[in-house]
């Protein structure tokens, strides 16, 4: 371990440790949108020590974002959100490799993306969005950390290779999702969310727990959690393709 104090408090935890550490150093994650979600989710995953993270976004920095979008800083308006939050991330741990890939990726990118990673994490804010991620993720059997949070509410699940997908849960063609610009949100619900998927990230990566198939949401008004279970489809158009 080259770096001992900087993970030291990660690496007592038995879950962790050197070999734990280890396998983050040497794992790559894949991070779809660098918003409200993206945003402290890279933070985390980078101060983690992930070895590679993969960046895509086609927005630049607006002041809007600043309440929320924790990556970025007053210096950052009008800059592209890739190229801001890679040199903020690179600054926060320049042992990270980071990768920026503009979007919106098509399907063949963004199926080489999610290819080149170990873990994905659906940080956007749109159903087509998250459809077409989840398609690529079950296409390469890839680990997919779905978040998603408007006003006071958050919710996040994990879908894993042979369990149900996002199709499962929400099919193909869902209504038009809100956004934070119509109904509002609150910095920390968006925060706790991000922070939320980048702790399944290094759950799956290091083996730790079974969260799949379960969706959890969060009431942060009643600071309350439901979970409930997904089930599988046998009909569903993208993964039910594979059985």
């Amino acid at each position: 371990m080259s770096d001992y104090a900087r993970y030291s408090r990660q690496i007592i935890l038995r879950q962790v440790g050197v070999n734990g550490q280890s396998v983050l150093r040497d794992s790559t994650a894949l991070i779809v949108g660098l918003g409200g979600l993206g945003a402290p989710a890279s933070l985390y995953l980078a101060g983690a020590g992930l070895g590679r993270l993969i960046l895509s976004d086609r927005d630049h920095v607006e002041r809007s974002n600043l309440q929320r979008q924790i990556v970025y800083r007053n210096a950052d308006l009008g800059r592209a959100k890739l190229d801001a939050a890679a040199d903020n991330l690179r600054a926060l741990n320049p042992d990270c490799r980071i990768e920026t890939r503009p979007g919106p990726l098509d399907d063949d990118a963004l199926l080489a993306a999610v290819r080149d990673a170990d873990v994905v994490l659906d940080c956007t804010d749109n159903f087509p969005a998250r459809f077409a991620i989840n398609r690529a993720c079950v296409a390469a059997r890839k680990p997919l950390v779905s978040g998603a949070a408007i006003r006071f509410e958050g919710q996040i699940a994990l879908f894993v290779p042979g369990g149900p997908c996002y199709a499962c849960l929400f099919g193909e063609g869902g209504e038009a999702a809100e956004t934070c610009e119509e109904a509002g949100i609150l910095g920390p619900v968006v925060g706790v969310i991000g922070a939320m998927q980048a702790l399944l990230a290094i759950k799956v990566l290091l083996g730790i727990g079974d969260d799949s198939a379960r969706l959890h949401l969060w009431d942060a008004g009643k600071l309350s959690w439901r979970s409930l279970t997904v089930a599988r489809d046998p009909h569903c158009r993208v993964c039910g393709i594979y059985d």
